[in-house]
């Protein structure tokens, strides 16, 4: 039987990892399944290892790195890839393991995808200013001008390549857990945990609390709603000062107990400008409940107005506005459309089917008819 193997390397991978780390775990389980497809994952690691088809290649661990490894070896990445023999490799980062799967290329004659998942022209601005932006994009330009192919999760995302001069970028969006993040994961115990009653209104916030979530907009936010609205902030690096409508939860949380939490609430409120794509906004509709969200980045695109409301960035006044719009306008009702959304569009399924078109197309008549399944 003709077997088509798929590799997929990343740096973006530890135990606290956001959306890569979903993205490729939701895709090595579903591609397991395929009759036909062979997956291996290339992740960093503390020695050199191999389970379930997931390879670990050292790399030294970051200080305060919150588990995450930086490679600065080429060889050990383009080595396994080249024992691996794979017939198309996917990129999901744009640093060494990039260079590692270009350079394994030459060796092995096989297509390399990039997704760019994280805007890096944007994350390096944000941490040392704009004086290197112009050096970071032509960076950009040259590593994903070298793929056959590129995948980006939003259309903004797509736009901003194109206008860089990457050719070949096509929309791949991300997807969500529908098992997991479920309307049944609804804990009615929650707001007496909280210490709050019945009749207010819970919002919440899941995610890292770095500077581009623009936390400080959710506070001010929460100041002008008041009592009859609480907030839980989930996640690590969240603020300690907060109004007394506030809750956090400041630690990493598994999967299944952000979904507890988000179906019991009833609103996300998310006021991150930034976003490449959003996966937290999809758990939260996944979960059965609406959105606040600011109008930028790729919330646009996944935000409809059957499932939530957007009011302006950096802007708490329009934001508390929103909220209590919300609220008068039938929050449940949005929030099952925003199921029903969702299960129509953003299934793992879906997304794997159509990353395998992808995948299709790069390899042409490479592609193993036994392979389809």
């Amino acid at each position: 039987m003709f077997i088509v193997h798929i590799a997929d390397i990343t740096m973006f991978y530890a135990p606290a990892s956001g959306g890569v780390r979903t993205y490729l775990d939701a895709k090595h389980r579903r591609l397991g399944n395929k009759p036909g497809i062979r997956h291996s994952l290339l992740i960093p690691g503390s020695s050199l290892s191999e389970q379930d088809g997931v390879y670990t290649v050292p790399a030294p661990a970051l200080p305060f790195g919150k588990g995450y490894r930086f490679p600065l070896r080429l060889a050990p990445w383009r080595n396994v890839l080249q024992d691996l023999q794979p017939d198309l490799i996917e990129v999901g980062d744009p640093y060494l393991t990039a260079w590692a799967a270009l350079d394994a290329r030459r060796q092995l004659d096989v297509p390399v995808i990039g997704f760019y998942h994280s805007d890096l022209p944007l994350l390096v601005s944000n941490r040392m200013g704009n004086w290197v932006t112009t050096n970071v994009e032509a960076y950009v330009r040259k590593l994903y001008g070298n793929f056959d192919r590129v995948l980006a999760p939003s259309r903004v995302m797509a736009d901003k390549l194109i206008g860089l001069g990457v050719r070949n970028v096509f929309v791949q969006p991300l997807g969500v857990d529908l098992q997991t993040f479920h309307p049944s994961a609804r804990d009615p115990g929650l707001r007496a945990e909280l210490g709050i009653d019945e009749n207010t209104h819970l919002l919440i916030f899941a995610g890292r609390g770095s500077k581009e979530k623009n936390l400080p907009v959710l506070l001010d936010c929460m100041k002008r709603l008041g009592r009859r609205y609480h907030l839980l902030l989930v996640g690590s690096s969240m603020p300690a000062l907060v109004p007394d409508n506030v809750t956090v939860v400041d630690e990493f949380c598994p999967a299944p107990q952000v979904a507890r939490l988000m179906a019991s609430a009833d609103a996300l409120l998310h006021a991150g400008d930034q976003e490449t794509f959003g996966l937290v906004i999809l758990e939260a509709m996944a979960s059965g409940i609406p959105v606040v969200a600011v109008a930028a980045g790729a919330f646009q695109e996944i935000v409809t107005e059957q499932c939530g409301l957007l009011c302006p960035p950096n802007n708490s006044m329009a934001m508390a506005n929103a909220v209590r719009e919300l609220f008068g306008s039938g929050s449940a009702v949005l929030g099952r459309q925003a199921r029903r959304h969702v299960e129509q569009h953003y299934s793992w399924d879906t997304v794997v089917n159509s990353l395998l078109g992808h995948y299709h197309a790069v390899l042409g008549s490479h592609w193993p008819l036994t392979a389809n399944g």
